[in-house]
Parts: C-alpha cells; structure tokens; sequence
C-alpha cells in the first residue's frame, strides 16, 4: 500500500491541480519538478502489484508494474518534462493543470492492474485530453473538442460494457490477455480501437490535434494513442486481424498526407500511419515483434513530438502552419528548422536516428513470420513517411518557396525542450542498447548489418528522387487552401442532412399536435364558459332552498354509495 500512495500518476494529478494557486515563477518550478518526483517515485517500485483494495465484490489493483507497463510509463514522464519546459511561458493554468491531470490519467492506466481501474483512468484522459483542445477557445476548437470528447466517452463505455460482460464470464477483472473469442472481448477492443485511430475509426485524431493549442497539440501527441498501443499490447498480442489492420494503417494516410495543406494535420495522419506499425507488431505477437512495438511506441513518442512542437514553434512565430502560407523561414528559425529535420529524419528511419532501430525490429518481425505481402506494404509505407513526414513537413515550411515572413526565433524554452528530444533521438539510434535494457523481453538484434542499413539507404534515395522529380516536373500535388474529404464525410455530411430531416418530421407532427391541442382546449374553454361564465347557468345566484336540496341529494347518494360499496 505504501507503493500505491506513492503513485505516479497520483503525484501528477495533485500536483497538476495544485499549481493552479501558486504564484507564476514558482508555477514553472513546480511544474518542472513534478514529472522528475513523479518518475523518481516510479524507479522506486519493485515489480509486482501493490494498491489491492476490495471494492463492494471487486478485487481491483491500483498499481501493476512488470516490463511492459515499466518501459510505457518511463517515457510517458520523459515526455512530459519535454513538454512542461516546452510549455513554460504558458499562462493558462487550467490548460496547465489539463495537461498534468492527462498525463497522470495516462500514467494511472498503463500502471492498472484492473478493469475497472483501466476505466476510470481511461475517462480521466478522455475528459482532461478534450480540456486541452477546448484551451485553444476557437470556434473549431470548441466543435472539435465535443467531437473529440463524445467519441472518447464513447470509447470509454464500450470499455465499461465490456469488462462487466468480462467479468460476469470470467469471475475476474483483471487486466491481462482477453483476446477476441468472446463478446466482451470484442466490445473492449473496440473501445480500445477507438483510442487507437483505427481505419474507418481515426478521424477524430486529424479533426482535433491541429485544432489544439500550441501546448496542447504536443500533449495530445504523446498519449492517447500510445495509451491505446499499450492496452492493445496487454490485452490483444498475437491477435492475428490486427495484422492486417495494421498494415491498412500504414497504408491509407500516406494519401491524405501528401495532398493535405495543413502541416499539423499532416503530421496527425503520418501519426496514423506510425500506429499501424505498432499494431502489426501487436498482431504479430512474437518477443521481438512487441519489444519492436514497444521500442517503436518509445521512439515515436520523441521524434512525433518533436516534430509538433517544430511546427508549433512555427505556429507561435508567423500564426499559420499553412504550406501554402509558409517557406524561407530557415532564414529566421535555423535552430527551429534543424530540429525539425533531425525529427523529420527520424520517422523516416535514417540510419543512426531512433526510428531506424526501432522500425527495424518490426520488420525483421514480421519477414521472421513469413508475412512477405504485409512486409512489403509496411516497406511502402516506410517510403511514404518520407515523403509526407520527412521531406514535406521542413521543406515547404522552412525552405521551398520564399513566403516572405520574418519573425524572430523560437523562444528559448522551446528551443530547449526541442533540444532534448532531438538528442534523444540522436542517442538512441547510435547507442541503442540503451533502449533494448528498458524493452520486455530480452533482446539479440543487431540493426546496423549491412542488409539492414543498404536496404534503408536504398529506400530513401529512390524516396527522396521520386519525390524531387515529381516537384520538379510540377506533378507534386500543390500546396493550396482546400478542404480535404475523408471518410468522417460519409458519416457527418449525410448525418447532418438525416438531423434536418428527422427535425422538420418532429416540428411537422409538433405543429400538427399543437393545432390539435388548441382545438380541444378551445372546445372544453368554450363549454366551461357555457356554464361557469357570467350568463353561465352555475354562475347564477341560487335560492337558499334549492342551495339546500342539492345539498342533501348529493350528501344521500354519497351515503348510498357508500353503503353499498
């Protein structure tokens, strides 16, 4: 018990929300240091489970900590440091305070050893996480948001439906393998699905991160999917269908991207297509496939956020991360734009960078399994990233044309925090046994052979050629101001107009309702009047007597019906 008040994410909430009434210099302190306690208390921890308590029938478990929770919780605290230093000029204390309460939401799940736990924690980041897009007080924030927020709670009760179903066929509510073989299982993967930005299911992702604050699109970035890869990990591994839709999700963005104009909603679709490899790794199941997924989640929490808080450094400066908008600011933002290359370089897997290693493992995974079909669409999607992520993203914002802004550069916290990431970017593809000590499983790979290294080289020369020829020709898709469709149109354009038509149906019955009402209760007015009017026959004044005999018949038929009954 002692290990569970010492509770990571306990620490973060608290304090989160106790900063909300310190004064300004010490709020920044404060917010540094409590990520460094936090993580601090976590080191702290032996493995096992600690925080068991007994809830009405519920046996449920506060704190679980083994390899696999270990090594997710550990970079969800380095994250936040980077975060909180990039996020130190921030005035906004409830936005502050959304940030940390996520973070600990985040954390509490991973670290559950229940159901149950799983799901309050799971609806802490639901609603702290949709504070965060609600902080930047646009009206597309705020529509975003409430998109965000009801597919989230959604998300949320599907979780809940599950683990009681789970419960009832399992007498158990414990955390582990549940696989797809039941109904429960199915409805708890869903839930998970959802977090996760499945296809058909991701739109909610590209809608609200670019619509976020500064701040709060680089929070957002870090956890709420890599929560979802966890619990896929934990609850789903060898489950073979995730294969597949991972290798969708690989797929798919890689187009969405390319034509996308909005370079912070370029990096929320590449951020689908990094997921898909996590969930073929997830899929696949083997030891060196989830430490691949787990390494791969560790990595691209780094360089994704690296590369938002690039573009939100950008955002900060000129107000726009338009592509149309944007080009020459290397001139202004040398430091802004060399972090975002390292970051650019790393999701595309350039040797000595952290994506190459950890991207590597997944593939070598999925060969070792004899999935070639999958391996070669993870292989085209490894060249896409290039394109969108790695190229796109710094070349029409920094380089490309000469829009003609100048600002001046980032401030120095973010330069900082950007620092940071891009170092451990840098660290981990040069000394990646570093990151193999955190992984669950032991490792024996080796990423830098010479099949590994000429492969990838290879992939991203003919990448970078295909995509300069195509640029260079004027076959590149333009960067022009437009609405892009996806599939969240077949469900919201023709919802809107089925909204509208149930509407006029309801208002239509209500007007016919209505007349109907009006008429009955001028009918019963009109004969009330009748009698109880000025000229209304009761409203006549009445003798004493027959006052008296009316009296007495209704007091007589009274005691007849009384006798009687």
């Amino acid at each position: 018990m002692t290990s569970a008040l010492l509770h990571p994410a306990f620490i973060l909430i608290l304090g989160g929300l106790l900063q909300t009434t310190l004064p300004s210099q010490l709020r920044r302190i404060f917010l540094l240091t409590l990520p460094v306690l936090a993580a601090l208390a976590l080191l702290s921890i032996e493995p096992g489970q600690y925080g068991n308590v007994q809830l009405f029938n519920y046996e449920l478990t506060l704190l679980r900590l083994d390899n696999l929770s270990f090594i997710f919780a550990l970079i969800f605290h380095i994250a936040l440091f980077i975060v909180a230093l990039y996020a130190w000029q921030e005035k906004d204390t409830l936005q502050l305070a959304s940030m940390f309460v996520y973070a600990g939401g985040a954390i509490g799940a991973v670290l559950a050893g229940d159901l149950l736990t799983l799901f309050i924690f799971w609806e802490v980041t639901a609603i702290s996480s949709a504070l965060l897009i609600w902080a930047n007080k646009t009206t597309g924030a705020i529509r975003a948001g409430q998109r965000y927020f009801i597919i989230h709670v959604a998300s949320g009760l599907f979780l809940l439906a599950g683990s009681i179903l789970h419960y009832q066929t399992t007498g158990s509510l414990a955390f582990e393998h549940i696989g797809i073989d039941t109904v429960s299982g199915w409805l708890i993967l869903i839930a998970f699905a959802i977090k996760c930005a499945f296809p058909l299911l991701h739109n909610w992702l590209q809608d609200s991160y670019p619509e976020a604050s500064v701040v709060g699109t680089v929070a957002l970035s870090v956890y709420t999917t890599k929560l979802a890869i966890y619990a896929l990990a934990r609850g789903y591994a060898g489950t073979e269908i995730l294969i597949w839709i991972g290798a969708i999700m690989t797929a798919f963005p890689i187009f969405f991207a390319v034509i996308e104009n909005d370079l912070r909603r370029v990096l929320s679709y590449s951020l689908n297509n990094q997921l898909g490899f996590m969930v073929v790794g997830i899929g696949i199941g083997t030891e060196m496939a989830l430490n691949g997924t787990s390494a791969h989640a560790f990595a691209h929490i780094l360089y994704k956020a690296l590369l938002f808080m690039s573009m939100g450094a950008v955002l900060h400066r000129v107000g726009t991360t338009k592509a149309s908008e944007l080009g020459g600011l290397y001139k202004s933002m040398p430091w802004t734009a060399g972090f975002c290359i390292i970051g650019a370089m790393s999701i595309s897997a350039f040797p000595l960078l952290s994506g190459f290693v950890s991207k590597a493992m997944i593939l070598t995974a999925v060969a070792d399994e004899g999935y070639w079909l999958i391996w070669l669409v993870l292989l085209f999607a490894s060249a896409g990233v290039l394109d969108h992520s790695g190229i796109k993203v710094p070349f029409f914002s920094f380089f490309a044309h000469d829009s003609g802004k100048r600002c001046a550069e980032a401030p120095l916290n973010m330069l900082l925090a950007m620092g940071i990431a891009a170092s451990l970017c840098i660290v981990i593809g040069v000394h990646p046994t570093l990151l193999y000590k955190l992984l669950p499983y032991e490792v024996n790979f080796v990423p830098y052979t010479n099949s590994h290294v000429i492969t990838q080289l290879q992939l991203l020369l003919f990448s970078a050629l295909a995509f300069a020829m195509l640029y260079r020709n004027n076959f590149y898709p333009a960067e022009i101001r437009a609405t892009n469709l996806d599939f969240d149109w077949f469900y919201r354009k023709p919802g809107a107009y089925l909204m509208r038509g149930l509407g006029s149906l309801i208002a239509t019955g209500e007007t016919g309702l209505l007349s109907s009402l009006k008429k009955i209760l001028f009918l019963v007015g009109t004969r009330l009047h009748r009698h109880h009017g000025p000229q209304g026959i009761l409203s006549r004044t009445w003798p004493t007597g027959s006052m008296v005999m009316w009296v007495a018949f209704l007091l007589g038929a009274y005691l007849i019906f009384y006798y009687i009954y």
